[in-house]
């Protein structure tokens, strides 16, 4: 068992941003490329992607119902940083759902609404709930995806991509997690209580994505 995970080259992604400009639409009888199909995967990287795509799917919503609430104020700004980061996880996850040929954890429609809805609730607590959301969320994802770093680097065939793609990600879930620390989340109303049950409905969350 590695004791730790080697901190890997991060690798550029691209996410298109609210501002981007569509592509004309091409002409009749033209097909547009398509990323290719991949050899289905194994077992580990088959739950791995299903697993991720979810929790991506999740805190994409979080962040959501937070900017519903407080994307007019203070802390707009902050918030919006960090949902736009997890607006490209969750479309790279959603790539790789289609090259991979995974199938998606029939939860996600639940892990839709529940991401939102924990998102805006805890919003409308005040700022230091909302990122004491973000701090217990984050946590739960860091922590789960180093686990996933060291099963992938002793798998006989480690997937480089994944491993490439799962370390950025970890180091922007790092950074939030950080965000929400540095903008008073310790110091928001039963502090304690409150991240201990978003860490155990996250975890219950991962649990219940790696099998349906």
């Amino acid at each position: 068992m590695l004791k730790s995970v080697a901190r890997l080259p991060l690798m550029t992604l691209r996410c298109l941003s609210s501002n981007s400009t569509v592509p004309p639409t091409p002409p009749s009888g033209t097909t547009t490329s398509k990323a290719p199909l991949r050899p289905r995967p194994n077992a580990l990287t088959d739950e791995i992607i299903r697993v991720d795509h979810a929790g991506e799917l999740g805190a994409d919503r979080i962040y959501a119902g937070q900017m519903a609430i407080l994307g007019n104020g203070p802390m707009g700004k902050t918030i919006e940083h960090m949902w736009e980061q997890e607006k490209c996880h969750r479309k790279q996850f959603e790539q790789l759902i289609q090259q991979h040929r995974v199938r998606p954890t029939i939860m996600t429609p639940i892990w839709n609404v529940a991401g939102f809805m924990l998102g805006a609730g805890s919003a409308l607590m005040g700022e230091k709930a909302a990122m004491a959301c973000t701090v217990a969320v984050e946590t739960v994802i860091v922590e789960h995806y180093n686990d996933q770093l060291r099963q992938i680097m002793e798998s006989p065939n480690p997937d480089k991509e994944l491993l490439e793609t799962i370390t950025k990600f970890r180091d922007e879930e790092q950074e939030h997690h950080d965000t929400g620390i540095n903008c008073g989340a310790e110091q928001a109303p039963f502090y304690q209580a409150m991240t201990e049950v978003i860490k155990f409905g996250c975890k219950t969350a991962i649990a219940i994505s790696k099998k349906i």
